[in-house]
């Protein structure tokens, strides 16, 4: 049996391969729900941000393998990569049709993210991260310049609540970290281009993700 645990999924080689795949065309276009049921049919796990049990928020969604027992840790590798190959394609394509079909509808979106990110005084912590995620999908799609997707990178982790609490030293409630977090979020976005909709139209190529990782 190989590798034996508590967990019977892990029996086996017991490798957790995965990727964290930030999917926005997908879940705009009302699309998602078909690629998880498609990933789940051939053995494949779709978890949200915080793994197993959690919401996508941000519309960040892990991939994972939900067995080891019979395959080998290279072809579990493989699969996962082929399945994740797929589903970049299929957001690729998502984000595409929205520019040609609802191009007005983008914008607002974009454009909305950009205002309530720029002048909201509090921020829970799921609002901000789908808020930062259309953001995101703006750089993507040229709206705003490339090099300012590391700001966006590092607020996803910087307005988390642990990251709140050590940045004041101090401990704080909900109320509190929401309006610390809309204060940070407020100051990185002073020096942020404002939304370029006329570069939206330019196809760009992006990853989407940083590729599988593994943990034995």
């Amino acid at each position: 049996l190989g590798y034996l645990t508590a967990c019977p999924t892990n029996v086996g080689t017991g490798m957790r391969a995965s990727a964290m795949l930030h999917l926005p065309g997908l879940v705009l276009s009302e699309l998602i729900n078909q690629v998880i049921q498609a990933v789940s049919k051939i053995g494949l796990a779709v978890r949200g941000l915080y793994g197993e049990g959690t919401e996508a928020m941000g519309n960040l969604f892990q991939i994972s393998n939900q067995t080891t027992l019979g395959e080998k840790e290279e072809d579990i590798i493989n699969r996962l990569t082929k399945v994740i190959e797929t589903i970049i394609d299929k957001e690729h394509d998502a984000r595409q049709t929205l520019l040609q079909r609802k191009p007005s509808t983008l914008c607002d979106q974009i454009g909305r993210a950009y205002g309530v990110l720029t002048y909201a005084h509090a921020m829970p912590s799921k609002e901000a991260l789908n808020l930062l995620s259309v953001i995101k999908l703006g750089i993507d799609l040229g709206a705003f310049p490339e090099h300012q997707r590391l700001q966006i990178d590092e607020l996803f982790i910087q307005t988390q609540p642990a990251h709140l609490q050590k940045s004041s030293e101090q401990k704080l409630n909900a109320e509190e970290r929401d309006y610390l977090r809309a204060q940070i979020i407020r100051d990185r976005l002073k020096i942020f281009a404002k939304p370029d909709i006329s570069k939206m139209v330019r196809e760009s190529g992006p990853s989407f993700t940083n590729g599988p990782s593994t943990n034995e």
